[in-house]
């Protein structure tokens, strides 16, 4: 399957002024989003706690992480950001996909909204 990517703004609460805006990559492989820590320090996003993440190379490392507004295809939720290296590709985990109702479809290459979410 190719890479997806879709247009993400972050901002640290709701009424906020400043955010983040970025292509994200579409990562169901991520539960939670990365941006670049230098990006969302400037849209005043500041970290709540630290986690440790294990890498696609197994590697585990602890990032920052804040709790943020996440917009996306014209839908609201909030989530999990995780303070990236400033160099790193911003992700768009599944945990904001799923919590919107947007899946990827493998066969098309798209995301395509669930016409309702699961809530059994």
């Amino acid at each position: 399957m190719g890479l997806m990517h879709v247009t993400v703004s972050l901002k640290s609460q709701q009424k906020s002024k400043e955010k983040y805006q970025a292509d994200f990559l579409v990562d169901t492989g991520a539960t939670d989003c990365l941006a670049p820590a230098r990006e969302l320090k400037k849209a005043k996003i500041t970290p709540a706690g630290k986690m440790t993440y294990e890498l696609a190379n197994g590697e585990k490392v602890e990032y920052d992480f804040g709790v943020v507004i996440i917009e996306f295809m014209g839908e609201i939720t909030g989530g999990r950001v995780i303070f990236g290296p400033d160099d790193a590709e911003p992700i768009l985990g599944v945990t904001a996909l799923e919590s919107v109702g947007i899946l990827v479809d493998p066969v098309k290459k798209t995301l395509k909204r669930m016409p309702a979410i699961p809530l059994k």
